[in-house]
């Protein structure tokens, strides 16, 4: 439902943005602005501004920025329609009216979620019922304490209820279908329950809303030990996330969240006082619920059973995750010791256990290297071969450019060390592969990176830049535009880049360039060479390999250049927030991200 900008400008004339967040953030006038401690990350010194002029509030230490409509929804985890409304009523304003449409899919909404509710606390009383001890008693026996069970308002379906019968006093049987909570037998023509002889544990929405259940059976025997609520027009499984309404409310106070396979790992672990635990609900992780999970959490901890087929659960999760992966959301995982699962763990380990267990995480990245790297007879080339292709296939999957390259790059580095070249020189000289050349080049290239410690990575590309135009002239006249646009930090090598460019173009050789050149050319060539990091890595390449180097590194000074300027646009919009200097900021990281 689309509310006219007229309706949402009249909001925010009505509502400044201290008046919205001051409810939230305790904030303090400075100059024109107000300042607080962010209410998205836990931190000591304050970051978070707010600009009333401008109707915007700014956090340095997560990056949240927008106005009154972001921040309610962002804080309160609510949809942009409840924030609307509750803005509105806020500003003395008259709910905004819909379509007929629009108002008989809330209606239905609103009948679902009762029907749910109702089902919910009529069941959770049965738990309790002393008819139903054995499923009261199988919790208690499970570790979950009284007070978790109450809190996710756990219930228990007794065989051929009557249940049905009293929800058609106050629902219609269409209405009641469309929850999924009863099938009809076709012989009989009765409702039957879905969860019959099943403990449900209600899933909620993120509002906190139940609109599905997920039921485990207590005896065992045929039956599937765990069933899902079928999806509905409310409720699709992929979108859904256990717990996540509860789970949500811990983020102020870290920015991880322990995923876990089942609904009663949740509870378990949610009893022993690890609040911050969610579950998927009833699928395999999808992209749209690790998306989801990143709007609260920036670093979540998938935690699956420990044997064989859980860890192979974790590498399939692992590779449909891993393009979506960037510098500020990321994924981690912990596998359990074989045979052991969250629940079991906390029972036996206690929450300090977990915890410590917790600590020795893994990011996604090194959790894909690690299995795939088990799998292989290190001692054996065709299997090293098989496993770096598989290796640059996933890195090339990732989304995040920038990212991309390093990972890439980090994985390169080290399948070299798989291999007796980056052994010890004992066992370089007994190598298969040995390439005494090549043992000299790393050598010598370490050296020159000692000599080049003081430099920033962008003066060691311009140097290198420099390097190669110098000394491959006819590859750099084919670049000439763009090395004539690139702005060296260092206005000297700046200056010899422009004279060198000049040259180029005219034709010139390095005996009339150094005609040109005030100072001791030698001097700066050898500045030069002892400051680049590639005079290397040119031994022995072809026209097109030296052409792609520059290629890369024009790029790689493009995006230093850009970080260099981010990081003065977000010191000066500490000193100053300014819309313009923000909307800069924007477009240079989307730029990067491009990149």
């Amino acid at each position: 439902m689309k509310y006219p900008k007229e309706y949402l400008d009249e909001i925010k004339l009505r509502l400044k943005v201290s008046q919205v967040v001051g409810k939230i953030v305790r904030l303090k006038k400075r100059g024109k602005e107000y300042i607080g401690l962010s209410p998205f990350k836990n931190e000591k010194s304050p970051s978070f501004t707010v600009n009333d002029e401008k109707e915007f509030y700014h956090c340095f230490s997560s990056g949240e920025h927008g106005n009154i409509f972001d921040f309610l929804m962002k804080t309160k985890s609510i949809g942009f329609g409840e924030a609307v409304r509750s803005l509105a009523a806020e500003a003395g304003m008259q709910p905004y009216r819909f379509s007929n449409f629009d108002k008989k899919k809330d209606l239905r909404f609103q009948t679902y979620k009762n029907i749910f509710k109702d089902y919910c606390t009529h069941f959770h009383e049965q738990l309790f019922n002393f008819k139903n001890k054995e499923a009261s008693d199988y919790l208690l026996k499970r570790g979950l304490k009284k007070n978790a069970i109450e809190e996710f308002q756990l219930g228990y379906v007794p065989w051929q209820n009557n249940f049905h019968e009293e929800l058609l006093k106050k629902y219609s049987e269409e209405e009641i279908n469309l929850t999924g909570l009863y099938y009809k037998n076709d012989k009989t023509g009765k409702y039957i329950d879905k969860f019959n002889s099943r403990i449900i544990f209600p899933v909620n929405n993120i509002t906190g809303d139940t609109i599905a259940f997920g039921g485990r059976i207590i005896r065992q025997g045929k039956l599937a030990k765990y069933i899902n609520s079928p999806e509905t027009e409310f409720y699709k499984k992929g979108n859904m996330i256990f717990n996540l309404d509860k789970a949500k409310d811990t983020r102020s106070e870290k920015d991880e969240v322990l995923i876990v396979e089942g609904y009663m790992d949740v509870v378990s672990v949610y009893s022993s006082g690890i609040k911050n635990v969610i579950a998927n609900s009833g699928t395999a992780l999808t992209e749209r619920q690790i998306i989801l999970i990143w709007k609260f959490f920036s670093n979540p901890i998938i935690c699956l059973d420990g044997d064989d087929s859980g860890q192979k659960a974790a590498l399939r999760i692992a590779e449909k995750l891993f393009p979506l992966i960037n510098e500020k959301n990321k994924i981690f995982f912990s596998i359990m010791p074989d045979g052991t699962d969250p629940d079991d763990y906390i029972k036996q380990k206690g929450k300090d256990g977990l915890e410590n267990l917790l600590k020795e995480k893994e990011i996604i990245q090194s959790f894909i290297w690690n299995f795939h790297l088990s799998k292989i007879d290190q001692n054996n080339p065709y299997e090293i071969s098989k496993f770096e292709k598989e290796i640059k296939r996933l890195s090339y999957s990732i989304q995040d450019e920038t990212l991309k390259k390093y990972v890439l790059e980090d994985f390169l580095e080290k399948i070299k060390k798989l291999t007796p070249i980056q052994n010890s020189k004992q066992n370089y000289r007994h190598s298969p592969f040995k390439k005494k050349k090549d043992y000299y080049i790393l050598k010598e290239t370490k050296l020159l990176h000692q000599k080049k410690k003081d430099l920033s990575k962008i003066q060691i590309i311009e140097f290198s830049i420099l390097y190669l135009i110098l000394n491959y002239m006819q590859i750099a006249l084919k670049k000439i535009e763009e090395l004539s646009e690139i702005k060296f930090l260092s206005e000297k090598n700046q200056s010899l880049k422009d004279v060198i460019i000049s040259s180029i173009s005219e034709g010139s050789d390095n005996e009339a360039i150094s005609s040109k050149i005030n100072t001791d050319y030698d001097k700066i060539i050898n500045e030069i060479s002892e400051n680049s990091n590639i005079q290397i890595i040119t031994k022995n390449k072809d026209e097109q390999d030296i052409q792609e180097l520059l290629d890369e590194l024009i790029q790689d000074h493009q995006e230093q250049s850009n970080l260099l300027k981010i990081e003065s646009l977000e010191q000066k919009l500490i000193n100053n927030l300014d819309e313009n200097s923000y909307s800069e900021l924007i477009k240079l990281k989307s730029q990067l991200n491009r990149e």
